[in-house]
């Protein structure tokens, strides 16, 4: 695996990630961390299992055009993805940037929507919606990144809670934004309407993007109920 390392752009529980060259292309290298508590043949297990599942989510969401990177390199004994690196900047900097105009904002809000939606209809829940997950580029498109707990999923619940934590960032991170969450959201359920209905996957049909916001209401209904 032949990779120059440049900056750490992450270190989270999870994972360490670093930007550098990949056959002198532009790259990222995420390499999982261990857990040091856990038993080492159980750690590896999971380690493997995850890795693999994190690529093999991308590499069926890339098939189909979808705005993720490009798996290069694996090493799933050293727990080493290495991917394409993609153009723009998280979305949590352009929120936070007082130079962003309110256009800007809401196209970019809206595009992250239709994203999720398109990643939806593949049957994939993302698992860590953050802002800081979703960049946005030149052009005001969005990008997903960060695959780590992603899964294949057909319960209505997974997708709902999914829209649950971005929803809770928006207000929670970005309480300037005002009404994010609904451009977002709009966003998610015009692609729908653009697309029509979600073709049926190998392991049974997507939920619909009005059951998936039902669900919304009742995760939120919950969390108010229990706080």
């Amino acid at each position: 695996m032949v990779f120059q390392p440049n900056e750490r752009l992450h270190l989270g529980a999870e994972a360490e990630v670093w930007s550098g060259l990949w056959m002198g292309r532009q790259a990222v290298r995420k390499i999982r961390r261990k857990r040091g508590w856990r038993h080492p043949n159980l750690e590896k297990r999971l380690g493997f299992r995850r890795l693999l599942s994190e690529a093999r989510l991308l590499i069926r969401a890339r098939r189909v055009g979808l705005e993720v990177p490009a798996i290069w390199d694996v090493d799933l004994d050293k727990g080493i993805l290495v991917m394409e690196m993609l153009p723009g900047r998280p979305l949590i900097e352009l929120l936070r940037d007082e130079n962003s105009t309110q256009d800007l904002i809401r196209n970019s809000l809206y595009n992250s929507g239709a994203l999720v939606r398109r990643l939806h209809r593949l049957a994939i829940t993302h698992g860590d919606l953050s802002t800081n997950n979703i960049l946005i580029d030149d052009d005001l498109s969005a990008h997903l990144v960060d695959f780590g707990l992603a899964s294949i999923d057909y319960e209505v619940e997974r997708f709902g809670i999914d829209l649950h934590v971005i929803d809770e960032i928006l207000g929670a991170s970005h309480p300037s934004i005002e009404g994010g969450i609904d451009i977002f959201l709009k966003g998610y359920l015009d692609e729908e309407s653009r697309l029509g209905p979600a073709k049926e996957q190998t392991g049974g049909v997507v939920p619909t993007a009005d059951a998936v916001m039902k669900r919304l209401e009742q995760v939120r209904s919950r969390v108010r109920y229990h706080g």
